[in-house]
């Protein structure tokens, strides 16, 4: 099967080190013949071009895996190659989540499959694992540790007690988090990631936007040292909820005591769980970024491609997003307490409270009216 690789970056290259040195039979029927570049500075293989139209306008490739990363001109390319019959791999959150939709639909219409299992969980692998759950039972929530960057951010925080920017600068470095972090360390991957996993899970769409969605750039030393000494680990969770007309779905900090498997999920590992009736709590840890982990797994869904593994399930629907029935107690630092003290059960420290079991959206009102940039809030696992 010959293959159009848009981007060759850190995934693109990744899946061609993978494909070209394979010695697996199967793989080596999988043949790159085609790389989408920038610039000049990037033709360093004979693939390589800069006209996307000898990708998109060859009847010869049947397949095209799109690594670029963005929303444009990625999605308008991985329009383009369904509406010409290829078969569409991406490891694009931002936007897949953006326009899972419609590409499901133009892909259903032309008569060829989308897949993403590099665009959530990377090499874990999630989405199919959601797959296969899904053929014998539903999925009723998931919930977990969908960023590598930031666990390895929180991770360096609780093993040297240091503070955030040492340890983001750190991340950079070592290649895990981009020169610019936003989307990783303010949650916005975890909300694509989120939103791509309800999609699998529970067979919805869902606008991403909806999602509310707290980061970690405001955590301090000071926070994860009173979870230290209260048995807890500090992670950046994902979590969705199956409801009857709606979906619950949420990005934020949570508190999760020191005998849960998460704890123990270090540096830029990805874990995270599915719940079902008959298979209970499902936990999956593995590298969810990266060049070869996310190359893998797009190289796995060319394979099925090729195999012609069909693994979709039917278009899903839209759903809203309704956090009401999402009440706990949480975890506030800030320096105006006196706009927290009707739900203050407890100070948890010199600068720190926490709450009476509240609602999240009565804490997210009292975030976005308490004036303090430098604000911090976790949720408390029991």
């Amino acid at each position: 099967m010959k293959i159009g690789l848009l981007g060759h970056g850190v995934v693109g290259s990744g899946v061609t080190a993978i494909t070209d040195s394979c010695a697996g039979k199967k793989v080596r029927r999988l043949e790159v013949t085609r790389i989408l570049v920038k610039d000049e500075s990037e033709m360093t293989d004979p693939r390589c071009t800069m006209n996307v139209e000898e990708i998109l306008s060859d009847p010869d490739i049947e397949a095209v895996a799109e690594c670029m990363g963005g929303l444009e001109p990625a999605h308008t390319f991985v329009r383009r190659a369904l509406e010409n019959g290829k078969h569409v791999v991406t490891s694009n959150k931002k936007m897949f989540a953006a326009y899972c939709g419609e590409l499901f639909e133009l892909a259903k219409e032309n008569g060829v499959s989308i897949r993403y299992e590099a665009s959530c969980g990377g090499g874990i692998p999630w989405i199919s694992n959601l797959t296969r759950i899904r053929r014998l039972e539903p999925i009723s929530s998931f919930c977990g540790i969908f960023n590598g960057t930031t666990n390895y951010i929180l991770s360096r925080m609780t093993l040297t007690e240091s503070e955030f920017a040492q340890n983001l600068a750190e991340a950079q470095k070592l290649g895990y988090a981009e020169k610019n972090p936003t989307d990783d360390i303010d949650g916005y991957d975890v909300r694509y990631k989120t939103a791509i996993t309800a999609m699998r899970a529970f067979g919805v769409i869902v606008d991403s936007s909806e999602i509310p969605t707290l980061g970690i750039s405001a955590v301090t030393a000071e926070d994860i040292r009173w979870a230290k000494e209260n048995g807890y680990a500090l992670k950046l969770f994902g979590s969705g909820t199956n409801l009857p007309d709606a979906v619950s779905l949420w990005v934020m900090p949570v508190f999760v005591g020191s005998k849960d498997v998460f704890a123990h999920i270090s540096d830029n590992f990805n874990a995270v769980q599915s719940v079902s009736k008959d298979l209970g709590r499902a936990i999956f840890v593995g590298q969810g970024a990266g060049s070869l982990p996310t190359a893998h797994a797009v190289v796995q869904d060319l394979l099925d491609i090729y195999q012609n593994q069909d693994s979709d399930m039917p278009a899903p629907g839209s759903r809203h997003v309704c956090n009401d029935g999402v009440k706990a107690q949480f975890y506030v630092r800030t320096a105006a307490p006196e706009k927290f003290a009707e739900f203050k059960a407890s100070d948890a420290g010199a600068h720190a409270l926490l709450t009476k079991t509240i609602s999240l959206s009565e804490l997210l009102a009292a975030l976005k009216g308490c004036g303090d940039e430098t604000v911090f809030a976790a949720m408390v696992t029991e």
